[in-house]
């Protein structure tokens, strides 16, 4: 089921907030080290706090996290299927209230 589209003129009515900025993003994986290889080991990431063998938390630097990884759900799991997503959660965070509402 589709949602409801706004109108082209209500959605252009509005912007975002510039001051707006996504706070953090958790991935399920199936395998925390290989996880930890790529994001820390390829991309740079620092682990800000670990949980064992079952969670991480990774920063760019200055902020507790910008990404989680963890197999709460999924260790040892397969790929997803092609067109699927391994998104487990992320934030979007508003300078104020007001900008949210």
């Amino acid at each position: 089921m589709a949602l409801p589209r706004k109108s082209d003129k209500a959605a252009s009515s509005y912007a975002v907030d510039p001051r707006t900025h996504i706070g953090h993003a958790h991935l399920k994986v199936a395998n925390i080290e290989r996880a930890l290889g790529f994001y820390c080991g390829v991309l740079g990431f620092e682990v800000t706090q670990r949980f064992g063998e079952s969670a991480a938390f990774l920063s760019a630097g200055g902020y507790h996290h910008h990404l989680a990884v963890n197999t709460w759900e999924s260790l040892g799991g397969s790929p997803p299927p092609p067109g699927t997503t391994g998104l487990y959660h992320t934030a979007i965070l508003y300078p104020t209230r007001a900008a949210l509402a």
